[in-house]
């Protein structure tokens, strides 16, 4: 029995899980990832601009940062376990069920799975599937990856077009292709693609995927314009396909715990991050809430603020907050190793 269960190892999860170690409650995290991060992970050579009092740095460095807070106070933590079922057997306590078969009880829980279980979606090509330890993508892990390669990017969202220019200072040749007549973006992004070495081919998508002799990579690709039906060939080194997210809520709709819900993927906040279920509470882009800003940093308030009602909920005496990291003597050995750095 854990005093808090934390659903999902993201931004959010993971610093309920710090703050939850600073007000003295022990945490497991149960993640259905193979890793912690959350969404974050999709994009990690983003550059994150967002975070109060944080200066911009990529996202694999936030994650990095993030994990190592959130794993301060040693959670127990569960990766590639989904979550199937939270049943509350009486209060203070629930049992967790997860699609492994494992029962993982705890007082209080705490959602903070983002918008569901998001997996990219996937080129519908026959035979698209075995390039995807090659050189087909659905996520850009290191921009390096494309040094001076032949780039072919699938898709006209914000993410498609970011890739687009953050590697036209790699590659030595960028092509954006998507369906519609304008690309979807912001439109400072159309502005800075005019400028930069991208091929922008409209009213196109990808028709079929061509390999090498081994059929293991892929050497061409055949686009078919949608209006007329014109195929062309185009010599690529590497696609990126950038199609959006498929999402899973099927814990929130078909749980023994009846969570109420705002719309299909977000719990509905009762003016905070409290469900309507006593003992469950919920934190980032996966509740709704009047005081919303959707933001990571957004994230981390909720965080705090669920944990604070959870301790409550379990000790109804305790404090409304816990006492800030400055002159919070949890820290005062922790403190001692960190003053080294800058010593």
């Amino acid at each position: 029995m854990k005093d808090i269960t934390i659903i999902g190892g993201g931004p959010a999860g993971l610093f309920a899980s710090f703050y939850a170690g600073l007000r003295d409650m022990n945490v497991r995290i149960i993640d259905v990832q193979d890793k912690l991060g959350g969404k974050m992970n999709v994009y990690p050579e983003k550059i994150i601009w967002d975070i109060g009092g944080v200066g911009p740095k990529p996202c694999y460095k936030v994650i990095e940062d993030i994990i190592e807070q959130g794993l301060h106070f040693n959670p127990e933590v569960c990766l590639e376990e989904r979550v199937i079922d939270i049943k509350k057997v009486k209060e203070h306590h629930f049992k967790i069920m997860t699609e492994n078969g494992n029962v993982y009880e705890s007082k209080v829980v705490i959602i903070a799975i983002g918008g569901g279980i998001v997996k990219p979606k996937k080129l519908d090509i026959k035979g698209a599937s075995k390039y995807s330890l090659s050189n087909l993508h659905y996520t850009v892990q290191s921009l390096k990856r494309f040094k001076d390669k032949k780039v072919l990017i699938s898709g006209s969202g914000n993410t498609a077009l970011d890739w687009a220019r953050d590697l036209s200072d790699y590659a030595e040749k960028v092509t954006l292709v998507y369906r519609k007549d304008e690309i979807r973006g912001y439109e400072a992004m159309k502005k800075i693609l005019k400028e930069l070495n991208v091929e922008k081919i409209s009213n196109t998508f990808i028709k079929q995927l061509i390999g090498d002799k081994e059929d293991k990579i892929i050497e061409k690709v055949i686009l078919e314009n949608l209006d007329t039906g014109k195929l062309k060939e185009k010599i690529i080194d590497d696609v990126i396909v950038s199609h959006g997210f498929d999402r899973e809520s099927t814990l929130l709709n078909e749980s023994s715990a009846k969570i109420e819900m705002f719309d299909s993927y977000r719990i509905k906040g009762f003016g905070n991050t409290s469900t309507n279920i006593s003992g469950i509470f919920a934190c980032g882009d996966v509740i709704h809430h009047g005081a919303k800003a959707h933001l990571i940093a957004s994230a981390f308030s909720d965080a705090a603020n669920a944990v604070n009602l959870s301790k409550q909920y379990i000790e109804p005496d305790a404090r409304k907050e816990g006492f800030v990291s400055s002159h919070n003597s949890i820290f005062t050995e922790s403190n001692k190793i960190v003053m080294k750095k800058y010593l």
